[in-house]
């Protein structure tokens, strides 16, 4: 694996780890922050492969456009489609006032960043 892809993974783990801790909190959780970090962890994922493959990438926070490069070498990754809409929309709507995260939508959130980050650390062999 490619060093740049290993830190690419290594970002999405801290993402990852965050997700699930503030899902998990007793004390004053922040469910939105739970949403945030669980997309930017399958964002990280998804750059971390189109590294690996050589396909360059914007900085777009579109899960779908990552998705939409990878297709032509994974073709059967379209039916992650439905996981990183709802992935991308988490990490903006509750970004800023106005809406916000509860307990339910956090833990489908951090349910689609793990679906997400096993198949990908699958496809990386790591």
């Amino acid at each position: 694996m490619k060093q740049v892809t290993r830190e690419w993974v290594e970002k999405a783990e801290a993402d990852f780890i965050t997700a699930r801790r503030e899902l998990r909190a007793r004390k004053l959780p922040n469910y939105d922050a739970s949403c945030f970090h669980a997309q930017q962890c399958a964002e990280k994922y998804l750059k971390a492969y189109l590294q690996e493959i050589d396909i360059p990438f914007s900085k777009t926070h579109d899960l779908s456009v990552a998705l939409d490069l990878i297709l032509p070498i994974e073709p059967l990754w379209e039916s992650f489609r439905p996981q990183l809409r709802a992935l991308t929309v988490y990490a903006v709507e509750f970004r800023y006032p106005g809406e916000s995260a509860d307990q339910e939508l956090a833990r489908e959130a951090v349910s689609f960043a793990k679906f997400i980050r096993l198949k990908i650390r699958r496809a990386l062999k790591v």
